[in-house]
């Protein structure tokens, strides 16, 4: 048997086991909470970790570490529905650009060029603002943030393949638009947009729990990192567990993804795979 490359599947063997164990947190919360996380407890109010809670309660009497693991839902869904938007629209106008040139190309790169301009977090608060507070709101405003990206990444990559002398020839003998996008050019585009989809996905859950943290996001009583966080910041002498098992799950999370995201670029890279 031979040896592992740890420079090609290291950081993917370190990363995948994280990401599975947060992705089945989100599917099986309703499982593996041992407690309701809405459930008001009195009598238990700002109780620090023991054997009955083991993350301690908050100031309501609820329990943190069931609060904790039923806020991963939202967190994955917001980060999976906001890459997924990003992703889409981000592709498509890098490859129309790119296709198309001219003058089509400089209309939407420049539209790009205006929205990366701003820093995420306060396009993020504008388009909350447009929008409305809701989750729903916030997986589109996280997705519309990630779009110039996403476009500016399909682009270069678009651009270089159509350098290429087969997609030269493929054109000579009269191969369709749409065939040469599907069959020469998307595949080309699906390593290096994994590879940054895995990136912004842990870039989206950050934003969402910065959203939530500011009150634009996930509202109370629903559980979310961000949100909870920002509740156990008025505890923190008190009671500091309320703010550590989200900020330690929030922490877990974006590393890990970043992580991911290295090890699937040292996968797909063409020069490590020699």
């Amino acid at each position: 048997m031979g040896r592992i490359n740890w420079r090609k599947y290291g950081l993917l063997i370190f990363s995948l086991p994280v990401v599975v164990l947060l992705f089945c947190a989100s599917a099986f919360s309703s499982f593996l909470a041992p407690y309701d996380p809405y459930y008001l407890d009195v009598m238990y109010m700002l109780e620090g970790p023991s054997s009955g809670h083991l993350f301690g309660t908050d100031e309501l009497g609820r329990d943190v570490l069931s609060r904790t693991i039923y806020a991963s839902q939202i967190s994955i869904v917001v980060g999976l529905i906001a890459v997924a938007i990003g992703m889409t629209g981000g592709t498509v106008i890098g490859i129309t650009a790119a296709y198309f040139g001219g003058l089509i190309d400089n209309l939407l790169m420049r539209l790009m060029d205006i929205l990366f301009s701003f820093p995420a977090i306060l396009l993020a608060v504008i388009l909350m603002a447009s929008l409305g507070t809701s989750i729903l709101n916030a997986m589109l405003a996280i997705g519309i943030i990630f779009i110039p990206g996403f476009a500016r990444l399909t682009r270069a990559v678009t651009q270089t393949v159509q350098r290429q002398q087969y997609l030269e020839a493929a054109i000579c003998i009269g191969v369709s638009g749409p065939r040469l996008i599907w069959r020469e050019i998307l595949p080309n585009v699906f390593g290096p947009v994994v590879v940054e989809a895995a990136v912004a996905f842990s870039y989206a859950v950050l934003l969402e729990s910065a959203l939530s943290f500011l009150g634009l996001g996930a509202q109370p009583p629903e559980p979310s990192w961000g949100n909870m966080i920002n509740t156990g910041r008025g505890f923190i002498e008190q009671a500091p567990w309320i703010s550590l098992a989200p900020g330690m799950a929030l922490f877990l999370c974006v590393f890990s993804f970043n992580i991911l995201g290295d090890g699937l670029r040292d996968l797909l890279d063409p020069k490590l795979n020699k």
